[in-house]
């Protein structure tokens, strides 16, 4: 296994934490790119079925890629326009852009090496990728055959050869656009010609070749094997591949009087922004990498040689070869007994005690009975809903219709700026309309991200509210691969609350009086603030003091400083950040009661929770328990709506701190610690080693149980051990 780039002074010559600032905290940028080498560190994780460390090198190849189109493209904006503005940890665009492209350059050179060794074993394993020079031998007649008239019927008729001269300009590439350049001399004079073929952007980028065995080409490679059929009468001197990124961002202006017009147009600028990244085949001749530099380089992109398989991302695809040996064991997710227990019920379920669902442990198609539940149900009078990110396919948006056209009164707020989803929000948000549903698209320069689901319902002639809070978005897809929490209540105080937050959101009505949800960007930083500076005190009265938090990326400069001042005031923390963290861990005299983990699996740690001790060691009773859609980051406290709620049921809060958090800590396996110079040391399992993901999928939850509690029947316990 190899160990993850470090990021400390004593291995770097140019370390960027030598400037101001960078004591105390690591840099954003960095942080992720370590965090997406972690994600690639899995697919060399043998304990993983080969077929999934191949996706888990796609992921991170997808993940970088999204990367350069906007954390990236954000920085160089600043840099072209002169503006120093420093991070955290005192750098300027220009300093983190420097380190960005070493770390990035390194990552994907890492990724180039795993994908080697990952494809030599799928090889032995049966599934075999074919460069272009190994495909005659490869194949036999047959084969050879297919794949001729493959070329000549499927890829020929789509493909545009563009001869490259002072006639005929370098063509436009899109986004992620990939091409083959091939330099070729005419046999019947030697002139030189330079020709581009770009990938269609239609077209899949593997062709499996029938046969018992599993054999893949990629189009790059069909290309130039047919090389001879697509340029007839020329002779090939070189042929290379290239790949394009550009800036993916949209920036968001006050003024603009139409959302929906805005982003319809944005969305199509966006496929045309300045060139982030230029990606070249590693040995490209130096004519050819020499024009792409001057077409497509220019002065503000990056161009790499990175390798000879451009575009990891696309690798996902030759995960889906149906390998079940080669793949993790089926699981099926439960649907929670209590909501059985009441005949399906959900009113009557939530009605009679809070629940907390686990995804993907537990289904999250009790999400969609609730809503199709409300849709039909001829008592509910009201639906509220937040939609960020629902998905091609979505389920929720149906249920909405549904319900509109059962003469709901329906109200859907539809965030249009969540990231490479506008487009499809935008074709919600207008089926929605067309329903009769009541879509609001927020603030302009604040997301909506809570993710709340309130229903109105007429009983006993009066008016009851069910609430759904989740910690991710309503997207049946990554409901089945991201850990996250969706809780039901009827608390009354719940649903005031969310009725105040949607007229927030709709009407631009201050909510007055919350009695149980805390909301940004009025007051999330603050309570957290608060709940730190209670256990402050209580480690300064000599009372046992603790905080543990789970969330995906942990940035925030006010939040980090509190933890910092509760570690000197004798406070133990214990933080589960998956993916950035600018916090600086057991550093003496500034963080050393700080542990840092991260976790990385076969599923997407992405619940956000908070615990405060309240004057006793954690876990107990009488702590304070939080979920929350909101990640510690300036841009969830301060530009996006979100929520947090205490947890008071007694069963909801032993699941949510006896079971997730304390499973989430004493996991061994699949984690991840911080040390205190930046690098991120995988936890070595032990004799016993405990996987919290396989614990989850093996063991049900407490609230979804039943009344397999109340019969004596055993339920697992944890129990955390601290680590030295």
């Amino acid at each position: 296994m190899t160990r993850p780039a470090s990021l400390s002074r004593d291995t770097r010559d140019d370390d960027p934490f030598e400037e101001a600032g960078s004591e105390r905290y690591f840099n954003r940028e960095l942080s992720w790119l370590a965090f997406n080498r972690r994600v690639m560190e899995e697919a060399c994780n043998e304990a993983h079925p080969l077929l999934e460390r191949l996706r888990f090198l796609s992921i991170s190849g997808s993940n970088l890629d999204e990367f350069f189109m906007v954390r990236v493209a954000g920085l160089k904006g600043q840099q072209t326009k002169d503006v120093e503005r420093r991070s955290a940890d005192g750098l300027t665009p220009t300093q983190q852009l420097a380190g960005i492209t070493a770390e990035a350059d390194a990552l994907l050179a890492g990724q180039q090496g795993v994908w080697r060794d990952v494809r030599a074993a799928l090889a032995d394993a049966g599934i075999e990728v074919l460069g272009h020079r190994a495909i005659d031998a490869a194949l036999d007649a047959t084969q050879r055959a297919w794949l001729d008239t493959h070329f000549r019927e499927q890829v020929f008729p789509i493909i545009t050869p563009q001869a490259l001269d002072p006639a005929h300009p370098f063509p436009f590439m899109p986004n992620k656009g990939m091409a083959v350049m091939f330099d070729l001399v005419r046999r019947s004079d030697q002139e030189p010609i330079r020709e581009l073929v770009m990938l269609p952007a239609g077209m899949a980028r593997f062709i499996r070749v029938p046969g018992e065995k599993a054999r893949y080409i990629a189009v790059e490679s069909i290309l130039k094997r047919f090389a001879g059929l697509i340029f007839p009468g020329y002779d090939v001197l070189g042929a290379a591949e290239f790949r394009v990124l550009r800036d993916s961002d949209i920036e968001i202006e006050e003024e603009a009087e139409d959302l929906v017009l805005y982003f319809a147009n944005a969305i199509k600028r966006r496929r045309r922004g300045r060139v982030i990244r230029l990606e070249l085949e590693t040995n490209m001749p130096e004519s050819l990498s020499a024009a792409l530099r001057d077409e497509l380089g220019g002065a503000d992109a990056i161009v790499t040689e990175t390798g000879t398989f451009l575009g990891i991302g696309d690798l996902a695809a030759l995960a889906d070869e149906d390998r079940p040996d080669l793949k993790f064991p089926s699981f099926t997710p439960r649907f929670p007994e209590r909501v059985r227990e009441f005949g399906g019920d959900c009113f009557a379920a939530i009605r009679a005690k809070d629940i907390v669902v686990h995804h993907p442990y537990e289904t999250f198609d009790v999400v969609l009975a609730f809503l199709k539940q409300a849709a039909n149900d001829p008592d509910v009078v009201a639906i509220k809903q937040t939609l960020y990110r629902a998905g091609k396919q979505s389920a929720v948006v149906n249920a909405l219709i549904a319900a509109a056209e059962n003469g709901k009164s329906v109200t859907a707020v539809v965030e249009l700026k969540a990231r490479f989803d506008e487009e499809q929000n935008l074709y919600w948000a207008s089926a929605l309309e067309r329903a009769g549903v009541q879509v609001v698209y927020g603030f302009i320069d604040w997301k909506t991200h809570a993710k709340v689901s309130m229903v109105v319902r007429r009983e006993g002639g009066a008016f009851k509210t069910y609430c759904h809070l989740g910690t991710g978005n309503y997207h049946p897809v990554t409901a089945r691969i991201y850990t996250d929490l969706s809780f039901f209540t009827a608390d009354p105080r719940v649903g005031r609350d969310a009725a105040r937050m949607f007229n927030y959101i709709t009407g631009y009505v201050e909510p007055a009086d919350m009695e149980l949800i805390v909301l940004s960007p009025r007051s999330l930083r603050d309570k957290l603030i608060e709940k730190v500076d209670v256990e402050i005190a209580n480690a300064r009265a000599g009372k046992p003091a603790a905080i543990w938090a789970k969330m995906n990326s942990l940035v925030d400069p006010a939040l980090i400083e509190k933890l910092y001042e509760a570690s000197g005031a004798g406070v133990e923390i214990d933080l589960i950040v998956r993916g950035i963290c600018c916090l600086r861990p057991r550093v003496p005299g500034m963080s050393e009661r700080i542990r840092v983990k991260s976790v990385v699996g076969r599923f997407l740690e992405h619940s956000r929770i908070a615990a405060f001790g309240n004057g006793a060691a954690l876990p107990n009773d009488g702590a304070v328990v939080y979920i929350s859609s909101a990640d510690w980051m300036p841009r969830n406290f301060d530009r996006r709506v979100e929520y947090m709620l205490p947890i008071e049921n007694e069963t909801v809060h032993d699941q949510i701190l006896d079971q997730v958090m304390v499973a989430n800590l004493i996991d061994s396996e699949q984690s991840w610690e911080l040390e205190p110079d930046g690098t991120y040391i995988r936890v070595a399992p032990g004799e016993k080693g405990f996987n919290l993901h396989r614990y989850f999928m093996t063991n049900p939850s407490l609230s979804g149980r039943g009344a397999a509690l109340e019969d004596g029947t055993e339920v697992p316990t944890l129990s955390l051990r601290r680590r030295a």
